[in-house]
C-alpha cells in the first residue's frame, strides 16, 4: 500500500515538475517575443497589414442639348513594379533584364540609358526585403490606354503581376473637348476647394457609387492593390444633358472675347435665354489674367452690380402699370440735361441742350433726367416711393433666379419702409436709372425675357434631364416663376419702347434688315458714389434685349466691365456684341427666319423683272420646264431664241442668226456666244464674268476674213 502512495506522489512530483518547466519556457518565450522581438514582429505585422479602400466611380458625362460632350472622363493608368512579387523568379527576372531595360529606355522615359535602368533594377531586387519602397516603384504615370497596353507586352511584365510584378492602376481625368467652351458653368469637382458650376451642383448624380479594394500595406506606409480588379465594383455616374446649345455657346464666347479685347475690358459677360422656355442656350464669361483670358469667374450669375440704364425698362413698366404713363408724345421738362435732386446734380449722359423730350423720346434716348423727373413727380413721398418698390418687387426684380449651379447672391432693393436699407431723399431718382441697387446680370435677363414673353417669367436653368446609357431617368421641365408680371397694355407698351430704342434711339447703330431687334443700352458708373472724377472713373457697358422684336425666340444680355478703348457707353461696347451674336442665332436657327409663303406672293415690279435671257432655244426650253415656268410666243421652239418679261409673264422671241454677218449675241452665256461667233470665223477675247452685256462688233457687221471680238461679261 506504501509503495502505491509512493509511486502516486512520485508521479505528481514529475507532473508538476513537467508543468512548472513549461510554464517557465512559454514565459521565457513570451517575454523572447514582446520585448527582445517585438521591432521585428512589428514590422511584419506592418508589411502584412490588409484593409480596404474607396475605388472612385468613373464620372458621369456632361452634354449640350445636341448631345456635344462638354465634360467626360478618360482613362489613364499608373504603372508600378514590384521587385519582390512572390512568383518573380530570379531565373526569370535575369532572363528579361537587358530587354525589359531596353523597353523602359526606349519607350517610357528616354533621357536614360538601357544601362542605368538595368542597374536601377537590379538594385531593387537585390535591396534588402526591410527597404522602404521596394514594392511598388512607379514605373509611369498618366499613361492613355494604348501606352499602357503597349507596357503590358514588355519582356517581364507580359508574365503579369505575380510572376512579372506589374501593378497597373486605373484613374479617370476630366477632360473638356471644347476647352474653354463654358468652362466656368461645366465647373469643377477638387479635393480642398468649394465645388464649381454643374460638376459641383450634380455631383451626387456625376459621382456615381463608391467600389472598395482590398489593399496590401507594404514598407514605407505603401498600400498596393491585392487585385488588379476592385472586390466591390463601383457604379458608374449619371449624365446630365444641358441646355446649352454648343452653336450659340462658341458664337457668344466669340463675340464677347473680340469686344473684351478690342476694348481692353477688365471682364465681361453674355447669356442667351430661350424666351419661352427659360433654358439657357449660351452663358459666357470671360476675365483677364496675366496669361491672357480666361473664364475664371462665373459673372452672369454671380456678380451683383448697379445695372445703370438697363434699369430704366422697370421704371417706366412701373409708371405704366400704376396709370401714371400713357401717351408717348407727352412733353416732358429734361432742363436742358440737369437738374439738381436736394444738394445731388443729375445730368444726361450727352449734352442735348433741349428743355423738353417726349416720354419715348426720353427711353429711347436714355435720359437720366427725364427718367428721374417723371418717377420724382408721381412717387417723390415716402408712401408713394414704397409703392413704387412693391410694384418693383411685383416685377420678380426683389428675388434670385434659382439656377441649379451656386454662386448666386438676392438681389438687393432699398426700400424707404426699410430703415436699414440707407434710403434718403435721392434714393428715389437715382434708383430710377439704375443706381442703389444690386442685380445680376441673370436676374436682370430674366425680368426681360418676361418682357419678352408677354409677360409670363420664366425660371432660368441650365440641366434638361438626366440620363443613364441613354436612357432618361430624369426630366427637368420649364417652370414658371409668375404667370405675369404686368398687364399685357403694359407689356405691349414696354415692347415698343424697347424697339424705338433701337430704331431711333440709343442703339440704332445695331439695327439690321434681317429681323428686328428690342432692348435697352445701359452705361453704369461702377465708382460714382465714392469717387471723384479726377481719381478716375469706371464704367459698365451693357445691352440686353431680344429677338426677332415681333415674335421674340431669345433674349441676351451683355455685360462690358471697364471697357478702356474705343468707347465705354453700353451702345459702343456691348449693344455691337449683342448684335453679333443676334445675326450669328438668325444664320443658324431656322425657327428665326419668316415661312417664305407665310405672305401671299405680290407681283414684282418692272425693274426686279429678270433681264433678257438668250441662248439655245432647246436649253431654253429645258431650263423652263424644269423651273416649270410659263412662256409664251410661237408654238415652235425656235434654234435661238430670247426670253423677255413682259409685264406677268414670259414671251419666247426668235433671234435669227445670219451665217456672213456678226449675229447679236448680247443676253447670252459665254458658250451660247463663242459658239455662233466662232462659226463665222472669228477670234473671240472675253473680259469679264456673267451673261454677254456688251460686243465690240456691232451685230449685222459683215465678216471679212479672220476677225477679233471682244465680248463683255456682266
Amino acid at each position: 500500500m506504501l509503495n502505491i502512495k509512493n509511486e502516486v506522489l512520485v508521479r505528481l512530483y514529475l507532473l508538476a515538475a513537467a508543468v512548472l518547466l513549461g510554464a517557465v519556457v512559454i514565459s521565457g518565450r513570451l517575454y523572447q517575443l514582446s520585448v527582445v522581438q517585438a521591432p521585428k514582429w512589428e514590422a511584419k505585422a506592418d508589411s502584412l497589414f490588409l484593409k480596404f479602400v474607396d475605388v472612385r466611380a468613373d464620372r458621369g458625362n456632361i452634354l449640350a442639348s445636341d448631345g456635344s460632350l462638354l465634360a467626360t472622363s478618360l482613362p489613364f493608368f499608373d504603372v508600378h513594379f514590384d521587385a519582390k512579387a512572390e512568383g518573380l523568379t530570379d531565373e526569370a527576372f535575369m532572363e528579361n533584364l537587358d530587354s525589359l531595360s531596353w523597353m523602359l529606355s526606349t519607350y517610357i522615359d528616354q533621357q536614360y540609358t538601357p544601362g542605368a535602368y538595368k542597374d536601377w533594377l537590379l538594385a531593387l531586387r537585390n535591396a534588402d526585403p526591410s527597404t522602404r519602397g521596394i514594392r511598388y516603384v512607379p514605373i509611369a504615370r498618366d499613361l492613355p490606354y494604348n501606352k499602357m497596353q503597349l507596357v503590358k507586352q514588355f519582356p517581364l511584365f507580359r508574365l503579369g503581376r505575380y510572376k512579372g510584378g506589374l501593378i497597373v492602376e486605373q484613374k479617370s481625368k476630366r477632360e473638356r473637348p471644347f476647352k474653354l467652351l463654358a468652362q466656368r458653368t461645366i465647373g469643377y469637382v477638387r479635393e480642398g476647394a468649394l465645388p464649381v458650376g454643374l460638376e459641383g451642383s450634380f455631383d451626387k448624380v456625376l459621382g456615381g457609387n463608391m467600389g472598395k479594394q482590398l489593399m496590401l500595406r507594404v514598407p514605407g506606409d505603401v498600400y498596393i492593390p491585392v487585385n488588379d480588379l476592385a472586390e466591390i465594383e463601383p457604379n458608374s455616374g449619371d449624365d446630365i444633358v444641358t441646355t446649352l446649345d454648343i452653336n450659340i455657346q462658341d458664337v457668344a464666347e466669340r463675340a464677347l472675347l473680340d469686344a473684351c479685347k478690342a476694348h481692353e475690358a477688365d471682364h465681361g459677360c453674355a447669356v442667351v435665354m430661350e424666351v419661352k422656355t427659360g433654358a439657357i442656350r449660351a452663358i459666357a464669361n470671360i476675365g483677364r489674367i496675366e496669361e491672357g483670358w480666361w473664364e475664371k469667374y462665373n459673372y452672369a450669375v454671380g456678380e451683383r452690380v448697379e445695372p445703370g440704364s438697363m434699369f430704366k425698362l422697370a421704371s417706366f413698366m412701373a409708371m405704366l402699370e400704376d396709370g401714371f404713363v400713357d401717351d408717348f408724345n407727352e412733353q416732358v421738362p429734361v432742363y436742358q440735361g440737369k437738374v439738381k435732386f436736394y444738394d445731388e446734380e443729375l445730368v444726361d449722359a450727352t449734352r442735348h441742350g433741349l428743355d423738353s423730350m417726349s416720354i419715348l423720346e426720353i427711353f429711347a434716348q436714355s435720359s437720366n433726367v427725364g427718367t428721374a423727373t417723371l418717377v420724382q413727380k408721381y412717387y417723390g413721398d415716402n408712401r408713394k416711393a414704397a409703392a413704387f418698390v412693391d410694384r418693383l418687387k411685383s416685377f420678380g426684380l426683389a428675388r434670385p433666379t434659382e439656377i441649379e449651379i451656386g454662386g448666386e447672391e438676392a438681389p438687393v432693393l432699398k426700400s424707404p419702409e426699410d430703415n436699414k436699407s440707407g434710403w434718403s431723399g435721392t434714393t428715389l431718382p437715382w434708383m430710377s436709372i439704375g443706381y442703389e441697387m444690386l442685380l445680376t446680370p441673370l436676374q436682370l435677363l430674366t425680368f426681360y425675357n418676361a418682357v419678352a414673353n408677354d409677360g409670363r417669367m420664366m425660371k432660368p436653368y441650365l440641366v434638361e434631364r438626366v440620363e443613364n446609357y441613354g436612357e432618361t431617368i430624369k426630366e427637368f421641365r420649364p417652370v414658371t416663376l409668375k404667370r405675369s408680371i404686368a398687364s399685357r397694355k403694359t407689356i405691349r407698351k414696354a415692347k415698343e419702347l424697347l424697339t424705338e430704342v433701337v430704331n431711333n434711339g440709343t442703339a440704332r447703330n445695331i439695327r439690321t434688315d434681317l429681323f428686328q431687334i428690342a432692348g435697352k443700352t445701359g452705361t453704369a458708373q461702377l465708382n460714382y458714389h465714392k469717387f471723384k472724377p479726377a481719381a478716375g472713373i469706371r464704367h459698365q457697358a451693357g445691352f440686353c434685349g431680344f429677338f426677332p422684336a415681333d415674335n421674340p425666340v431669345y433674349s441676351c444680355i451683355v455685360v462690358i466691365s471697364e471697357p478702356k478703348r474705343g468707347g465705354y457707353h453700353g451702345a459702343e461696347a456691348a449693344a455691337p456684341v449683342f448684335r453679333e451674336i443676334a445675326k450669328q442665332c438668325y444664320a443658324l436657327k431656322g425657327e428665326l427666319h419668316p415661312p417664305v409663303n407665310s405672305q401671299e406672293a405680290q407681283p414684282l415690279p418692272g425693274n426686279q423683272l429678270p433681264v433678257v435671257d438668250a441662248g439655245s432655244g432647246k436649253d431654253l426650253r429645258n431650263a423652263l420646264d424644269w423651273l416649270d415656268l410659263e412662256w409664251y410666243g410661237e408654238k415652235q421652239m425656235p434654234e435661238w431664241g430670247v426670253l423677255k418679261p413682259e409685264k406677268d409673264s414670259l414671251m419666247m422671241l426668235p433671234r435669227l442668226v445670219s451665217e456672213k454677218k456678226v449675229p447679236l449675241v448680247v443676253g447670252m452665256g459665254l458658250k451660247d456666244a463663242v459658239y455662233l461667233l466662232e462659226n463665222r470665223g472669228c477670234r473671240v477675247r472675253v473680259k469679264g464674268v456673267g451673261k454677254v452685256a456688251r460686243q465690240s462688233l456691232a451685230p449685222g457687221t459683215v465678216i471679212h476674213g479672220r476677225r477679233t471680238i471682244v465680248l463683255y461679261l456682266n
